[in-house]
């Protein structure tokens, strides 16, 4: 994990942006996640389907935190116009996301059993204990500092396989990629123009209240940013079936 500042920069005018400064402190572990095997491999359509379906089974079983926690983050935001964003957000989690899963569920044949209560990675585990204490322990900041780097990691490396492997001017984004519809809609929801807006949103949220807090918050939010983006690169370590250091990434 990151180390503690001293808090001796808290007071120097800011030459950078604090989502910035945050994805700095956090290397290499976020260039780990961006350019991590397992999102390679997706994006190229050579990741083995079952490594997939139960990098899937967990994923889904972290949803309901991660509604959770922007829950809170609705009821934290300053005003109307904060919030509306992180509604609208919610409104695709719980309606297109969630549709999206249970078709792959159904295509890769995992069965309902496996993924309505599964058995938790202890990865899994981590991610939401940590979301909960963003929330319960914390406010806006803190709860903005574990999920800037969750979607903004994903933004990321999906942006990074279009790149790769599509075109990156088509609609919908993986098009023309010739991927399984469980590999490429998954690409697609975090690499359309609407996320990508979202994620410079929700920076821009952090960057706006990260100068103004003091020395204790800000070290508290940089531990978390950091703590997140580590457990975003054990998530697909979890989840990857072969040595990630042989990989030559995206």
């Amino acid at each position: 994990m990151t180390p503690e500042t001293d808090g001796s920069d808290v007071d120097r005018p800011e030459t950078k942006r604090f989502s910035d400064h945050l994805r700095e402190r956090s290397d290499p572990a976020f260039s780990e996640a961006v350019e991590h095997p397992f999102v390679a491999d997706l994006g190229a359509g050579t990741l083995d389907p079952d490594a997939f379906a139960a990098y899937l089974v967990q994923d889904y079983a972290f949803l309901d935190a991660l509604v959770g926690t922007f829950g809170f983050a609705v009821g934290e935001a300053p005003g109307i116009a904060a919030k509306r964003p992180l509604i609208e957000f919610l409104d695709v989690v719980t309606d297109a996301e969630n549709d999206y899963f249970e078709r792959s569920f159904e295509a890769l044949d995992v069965p309902a059993d496996r993924y309505v209560d599964p058995e938790r990675t202890e990865t899994t585990e981590a991610f939401i204990d940590l979301l909960g204490r963003a929330a319960r322990e914390g406010g806006y900041a803190e709860t903005l500092a574990v999920l800037v780097p969750a979607e903004w990691i994903y933004e990321s490396w999906a942006l990074a396989a279009v790149e790769a492997h599509a075109d990156p001017g088509t609609d919908p984004p993986s098009d023309g990629a010739g991927l399984p519809f469980y590999y490429a809609e998954w690409i697609d929801l975090h690499a359309t123009d609407s996320f990508r807006s979202f994620v410079g949103w929700l920076r821009g949220q952090l960057d706006s209240v990260g100068p103004e807090l003091s020395p204790p918050r800000r070290r508290r939010v940089e531990r978390l940013f950091s703590r997140t983006v580590e457990l975003e690169v054990e998530f697909f370590d979890t989840h990857y079936p072969g040595d990630r250091s042989g990989s030559g990434g995206v």
